[in-house]
């Protein structure tokens, strides 16, 4: 194993910690920004810096197209590339693969460009030599994310798959100091979830994405099927929610024992004029911005919320300029970066029930009630 979780602090099967890896160290529960080609959209890593993030996410697909692993090797790997001295985890493109209704068979998966429509190939060995290539700190297995709702005949062939194409991620795997995690996949079927953490545990990781969800299901059934993967998990290993960044879901996800997120809400939102606050969502498009010379979010610490008015960022975003995305963008970030930050202190605290219901009344109170 080349990283470590020691545990710091637990409230009921939430837990705090700190992972260590060869680049370093960083706290769990942690949210991890997506730079999807290298860089956060509007944002700088300095600016990631400032903000306290301490895990950044690139995504493969992306990067093996434009402008290409070998390139990004020969620059230096992802670090010295973007000039990031955190820790950076790279996802398989598995996702974006399989939104491209490509071809799959047992051994990979063919599918088309999204840039040129040039045709290409991906194996679990490949997305291997991809990632070893880029030099993240922790990489992904590819796997096989299929869209929900689908018949059971599709999760089985997929678990079935992302079973066998983990084995073959971890026989190749050779980079010295990156980490490589699993992935569990089933749906929203209870007893497929538990069949895949099993099987990938079986397999042996230095931790375990949980993928496949928060892709339109119920919250319900988002977390049932959570519940039934993180059952079989080890304690000691890292869990990864991939592809969940809502209040109530990041909440709800660390209550069950889950250590890391992305996702690319915070950010997408952000450059529509939509901004995270303690009272919830808030348009900026609004007219009862127009007018309004208090900050975004009177409780939010970032350099945005301390200099400029919900009515000049409501300017910036009617007139289309490009520095109203950037700096909602900031905002956002350091929004989520500090939710994530008030998970763990509530950890610590022995809180963790109150700040869930605090935010079920703000962000879903349609489902707040007894978990």
């Amino acid at each position: 194993m080349t990283l470590g979780l020691r545990i710091t602090a637990t409230d009921g099967a939430a837990r705090a910690g700190v992972i260590t890896t060869a680049q370093g160290s960083f706290q769990t529960p942690c949210f991890m920004p997506v730079g999807t080609r290298a860089t956060v959209r509007t944002l700088s890593s300095a600016d990631l810096e400032e903000l306290g993030a301490e895990v950044v996410l690139a995504n493969t697909y992306h990067l093996m197209l434009r402008p290409g692993a070998d390139v990004v090797a020969r620059l230096g790997g992802l670090h010295r590339f973007m000039g990031w001295d955190g820790h950076v985890l790279t996802d398989s493109g598995g996702y974006q693969v399989f939104s491209l209704s490509p071809h799959v068979d047992d051994d990979g998966v063919t599918f088309r460009s999204t840039y040129d429509g040039t045709t290409h190939r991906l194996t679990p060995e490949d997305a291997i030599a991809l990632q070893e290539e880029l030099g993240a700190d922790i990489q992904m297995v590819l796997d096989v994310c299929p869209p929900l709702p689908s018949p059971p005949d599709v999760l089985r062939t997929a678990v079935e798959r992302t079973a066998a194409w983990a084995a073959r991620a971890k026989k190749v795997h050779r980079r010295e100091g990156q980490a490589l995690f699993g992935i569990v996949q089933g749906g929203v079927d209870a007893g497929l979830r538990k069949e895949s953490a099993v099987r990938t545990v079986d397999v042996g990781f230095d931790g375990y994405g949980i993928g496949g969800l928060s892709v339109g299901e119920s919250r319900p059934e988002m977390l049932g099927a959570l519940d039934a993967a993180v059952a079989e998990l080890p304690v000691d290993r890292p869990r990864y929610l991939m592809g969940v960044g809502d209040a109530v879901g990041l909440a709800e996800a660390v209550a069950r024992g889950v250590d890391l997120f992305d996702c690319v809400l915070p950010t997408r939102l952000a450059r529509h004029g939509t901004v995270l606050t303690s009272g919830g969502r808030l348009s900026l498009r609004s007219a009862a911005c127009r007018d309004d010379d208090g900050p975004l979010d009177a409780g939010c610490d970032c350099a945005v919320c301390a200099r400029w008015s919900r009515g000049y960022l409501r300017h910036l975003q009617m007139v289309g300029e490009p520095s109203g995305a950037r700096l909602v963008t900031i905002h956002n970030v350091r929004w989520i970066l500090g939710l994530v930050d008030r998970l763990r202190g509530a950890i610590t605290a022995g809180t963790l029930a109150t700040l869930r219901a605090e935010l079920a009344d703000v962000w879903s109170p349609a489902e707040k009630g007894p978990r």
